[in-house]
C-alpha cells in the first residue's frame, strides 16, 4: 500500500496578497493619495458615477483613475473624455478581478505621486473582486435599483467588504420592485459599519452625500 505524505500549510494563502496590499496602503497614505477601490456589477452605473463625482472634486483636488476591463478601453476614454483627469486602462488578461500585485505594477506604471485622490474602477463583478484587497483605503460599491433588493442576500462578502454602499438609480424606483429599507436591513445585517447613501448619478440626487463622504476620508487618511 503507498504512502501519502501530508504537509501542513499554515499560512494563509491570501497572505502574499494581504502583505502587498499594506505595502500599497502605507505608501498611499505617505504620499498623500486617497485610494478608493470602487466595485460593482455590470450596468450598475459605476462609470457614470465616477464621472459626476471627479467633476464635482477636481476643482479641489489632483485626481486620476485606474479602469480596470478584460479588453476595450472604453470606460477609461469615456472617464477622461467626460472629465479631463488622467485615466490609465489596466486590461486584466481575462481574470474576473484585479488582486494587491497586479494593482501595484499598474500603480508603477501610472505614477501617483502628484495625486490627491486615486480611484480604481474596478471589473464588473460581484463575486471576485470582493475576494481581493487591492490595498485601496476605502472600498466603495454601487447597488442599482434595477438589481434588486436582494443582492446582498446573495452576494454576502462584496457587501462585508465595503465601507460605502450606493444604491444608485433611484430616479427609477417607480419602475421596479425595489425596497430600499429591505436593502439596506439586508446590509446592515452583514456590516453594520457600512455607510448606505442613496443617489442617482443621473440627476445628481445624493451626490453632495457622497461627495461629503470622500473628502472626510481624505481628511482621515492623510491627516
Amino acid at each position: 500500500m503507498g504512502k501519502v505524505r501530508v504537509i501542513e500549510i499554515h499560512e494563509d494563502i491570501s497572505a502574499a496578497n494581504e502583505r502587498t496590499a499594506e505595502a500599497i496602503r502605507e505608501k498611499m497614505t505617505q504620499q498623500g493619495t486617497l485610494f478608493l477601490n470602487v466595485m460593482s456589477a455590470p450596468g450598475s452605473g459605476k462609470t457614470t458615477t465616477l464621472i459626476a463625482l471627479i467633476n464635482a472634486l477636481k476643482d479641489r483636488y489632483r485626481i486620476g483613475v485606474m479602469d480596470v476591463d478584460i479588453q476595450s478601453t472604453l470606460d477609461a476614454q469615456r472617464v477622461a473624455d467626460a472629465t479631463g483627469v488622467r485615466s490609465l486602462q489596466v486590461h486584466n488578461g481575462g481574470l474576473c478581478h484585479i488582486d494587491a500585485d497586479m494593482t501595484a505594477r499598474a500603480l508603477a506604471e501610472y505614477g501617483t505621486e502628484d495625486l490627491d485622490i486615486l480611484f480604481l474602477e474596478n471589473i464588473g463583478n460581484l463575486v471576485c473582486p470582493a475576494e481581493f484587497d487591492t490595498g485601496a483605503h476605502r472600498n466603495i460599491m454601487l447597488l442599482s435599483v434595477p438589481e434588486g433588493h436582494d443582492k446582498p442576500l446573495k452576494y454576502p462578502l462584496m457587501f462585508r467588504v465595503s465601507d460605502l454602499v450606493l444604491i444608485n438609480k433611484i430616479d427609477t424606483l417607480d419602475y421596479f420592485d425595489f425596497d430600499i429599507a429591505l436593502a439596506e436591513a439586508y446590509i446592515r445585517k452583514l456590516n453594520p459599519k457600512a455607510e448606505i447613501l442613496p443617489m442617482s448619478a443621473k440627476t445628481g440626487e445624493g451626490l453632495d452625500r457622497l461627495v461629503r463622504w470622500v473628502e472626510l476620508c481624505k481628511e482621515q487618511v492623510t491627516a
